[in-house]
């Protein structure tokens, strides 16, 4: 029989927890932080993982921590936590836990090669593993819904818009105006941030995950891999790491 795993990201914007069986991924659950034991007392007495990673980039409950501890073998992800890459960041006590999970996820797939990887959620980061199995580091900028809203709340008269709708790139009023401003921006600054990339370190895999990345493959003229799952994969890698 497989071992079961289980992986938890506490995002800005969702909570998640995935079911690994060996290391496939069988079963993904998403709910909200007052929920979250409850959810998390169901999917443990279902599947009875061995042992569970919980990375966390908002201050949540220490209730649901303990929780955890006292029914798996858990690891809390953190900047002294064992990982199959060399960390050389800066300041790696402020370096996200979801990006320690996506370069994991990296070093995992693809190992001895010059790798990027592209989330972008509330926040798009880009983070990259050099061949020699190091991080150094990335860049941050805001995610599409920041930017719709910075627009609105940092300005008079800038009305709030969704997303959704007609997205040219010539803006015919206000509305489809900011719209092509921000979503066409992001495809543009995304695929120039990955020919800046490769201009430094010459041909790179690129993978574009996170909650919106569904939102702009379909955009992207440079046909990019797309993997929603890789964070928990990384999550998964980190818990191997602990043998």
């Amino acid at each position: 029989m497989q071992p079961v795993s289980l992986c938890i990201d506490f995002g800005n914007t969702n909570l998640k927890a995935t079911i690994f069986h060996g290391d496939r991924l069988s079963q993904k659950f998403i709910f909200s932080e007052s929920d979250a034991i409850n959810t998390l007392q169901k999917i443990i007495s279902i599947h009875n993982p061995q042992k569970a990673i919980l990375s966390s980039v908002i201050n949540h409950s220490k209730s649901i921590d303990n929780f955890l501890q006292e029914n798996t073998k858990l690891i809390v992800l953190n900047s002294g936590t064992k990982l199959p890459f060399l960390n050389a960041y800066g300041t790696p006590e402020t370096l996200g836990n979801d990006r320690l999970a996506l370069v994991a996820a990296l070093s995992k797939q693809f190992p001895a090669q010059d790798s990027l990887v592209v989330s972008i959620g509330t926040c798009v980061t880009y983070s990259l593993l050099a061949k020699n199995n190091a991080f150094r580091g990335g860049a941050i900028s805001p995610g599409v819904e920041l930017r719709l809203r910075s627009l609105h709340e940092f300005t008079d008269k800038l009305p709030l818009v969704s997303r959704e709708g007609h997205i040219s790139i010539l803006g015919y009023d206000t509305e489809t105006s900011i719209r092509s401003g921000v979503i066409n921006g992001m495809v543009a600054e995304i695929e120039g941030m990955i020919q800046f990339y490769e201009g430094q370190y010459g041909k790179i895999n690129a993978v574009l995950t996170g909650g919106d990345a569904p939102f702009f493959e379909s955009r992207m003229k440079k046909k990019i891999f797309a993997d929603t799952n890789f964070l928990f994969k990384g999550l998964y890698a980190i818990l191997e790491q602990q043998k």
